[in-house]
């Protein structure tokens, strides 16, 4: 019975030495949770439509392509919804022959229509959109932790609500405003050939680009706009206009790497390498317009627009007046990729650090003050047998710290209610089984 009794004894020590190694020290082991260390709770809107456009901007030009190779040249496009477009079709052979494409090659996604003339009418089915938007959301939640990611938030909950909307929790964060920088830039890179002012670089106003096409941009062009920089200090000292072709052949998602790297005269600048399907469409791209501008588009507007003086492979360099931090910013929103689509700021919480504390401190003192009474009770009320409850009591304590320790669990303040709660609970089967004995001892038993 004594050697039982003593390998029961040193089960429990090994058991307890063993929650302690795991548990120690428990600022490395146990993570903090948001209400305890500070950090920023954010609720965000993702904007679905604006990656149904995307697609149906993608399937429209994939079909005016199809046509060109496969019997329906001259085939001319317009999107007329987010998830409508219109294709004009110069005779009704063209018109017949880009229908039979887009049910062979669009994948049945679309409801085809005639429409005025040789017009056909393209809406996307509600499975596609449903699948385009539930898409969009996850993505999103994708390209979002890739980048909370890379900034080292440790232990982030990233997860898609209803609504089209992304639950962000971020323990620790202490600089809330380039998080929210960070999360929120969509990073949509995109080149694309300048067609007016030839030479490259903008122009003082869209009146001038309007009368360059004779008072109406043509449907293939849009006019979009960049800063304009001072040379030594690169700060924002007006704007300029530029007609860019609305064709996306390379955008941000055929990029394979993206870094910071040094300019021509020392300024920061980001270096990209493209993948190889984007590196042959790059490649075919400034091979046929040397001598154009090529624009370099972020997010809408146009970083820079340098003249295309030879054909380029597989990696280029953006510039536009970045600093070290903006820089690498950008690097590391490139290399997550970008967002499907815009996302707004529903809700936004910031917990300070010195509110943490607070709560670690009150919380701490209830544990201390809920374990003291139970333990007070306990010994006054049940002697020798109650120090035993309390010997359990702290076994307890360790094996669920140690557990938490092992799997490196996030401590919140209802997580120290929990323990309290654990803790008062706990101690009832001792309770119970020292009734008993009580119960058989007035019964004249040893």
């Amino acid at each position: 019975m004594n050697r039982n009794l003593l390998w029961r004894g040193l089960l429990i020590l090994a058991v307890a030495v063993a929650c302690v190694v795991l548990a120690y020290p428990p600022k490395d082991k146990i993570n903090l949770g948001l209400d305890l260390q500070g950090g920023m709770h954010l609720l965000l809107q993702v904007h679905t439509e604006d990656a149904l456009r995307a697609d149906t901007d993608a399937d429209m030009a994939r079909l005016i392509d199809l046509g060109k190779d496969k019997g329906a040249p001259g085939l001319q496009g317009r999107r007329t919804g987010d998830s409508t477009f219109a294709i004009t079709a110069p005779t009704p052979e063209a018109r017949d022959a880009a229908s039979e494409l887009s049910n062979k090659f669009l994948g049945g996604r679309w409801q085809v229509s005639r429409g005025a003339g040789n017009d056909l009418v393209f809406k996307m089915n509600e499975q596609a959109v449903n699948e385009v938007r539930t898409g969009a959301v996850n993505q999103a939640k994708q390209t979002i932790d890739n980048r909370i990611n890379q900034f080292g938030v440790t232990e982030p909950v990233i997860q898609p609500a209803s609504g089209y909307r992304i639950v962000v929790q971020l323990p620790g964060v202490d600089d809330p405003e380039r998080v929210r920088r960070l999360i929120k830039s969509t990073a949509f890179l995109e080149f694309r050939i300048v067609r007016y002012p030839k030479g490259g670089g903008g122009v003082a106003s869209r009146e001038e680009i309007l009368n360059s096409f004779g008072g109406k941009v043509p449907d293939d062009v849009e006019i979009m706009e960049g800063d304009v920089r001072d040379r030594d200090t690169q700060a924002v000292v007006g704007k300029q206009y530029y007609a860019l072709e609305k064709r996306r052949t390379v955008t941000g998602r055929d990029l394979s790497n993206a870094r910071v790297g040094q300019g021509q005269f020392g300024q920061p600048v980001v270096d990209f390498t493209l993948s190889p399907a984007g590196a042959d469409a790059f490649s075919e791209l400034t091979g046929k317009n040397v001598g154009s501008g090529l624009a370099v588009v972020l997010d809408g507007r146009v970083v820079t627009a340098p003249v295309i003086h030879s054909r380029i492979a597989d990696r280029g360099q953006i510039e536009g007046g970045f600093t070290a931090q903006s820089a690498q910013d950008l690097a590391t929103t490139l290399r997550s990729g970008a967002l499907p689509a815009s996302i707004t700021y529903l809700e936004e919480r910031t917990v300070g650090p010195s509110l943490g504390r607070d709560s670690i401190r009150d919380g701490l003192r209830a544990g201390i003050l809920g374990t003291s009474l139970v333990v007070l009770t306990m010994l006054l009320y049940y002697h020798l047998s109650g120090a035993n409850a309390v010997l359990a009591l702290v076994l307890n304590v360790l094996i669920l710290f140690g557990g938490m320790g092992a799997f490196h669990s996030t401590l919140t303040l209802p997580g120290i209610a929990g323990v309290i709660l654990t803790i008062g609970m706990a101690v009832d089967a001792n309770v119970l089984v020292f009734e008993r004995i009580r119960e058989e001892m007035r019964a004249g038993r040893t």
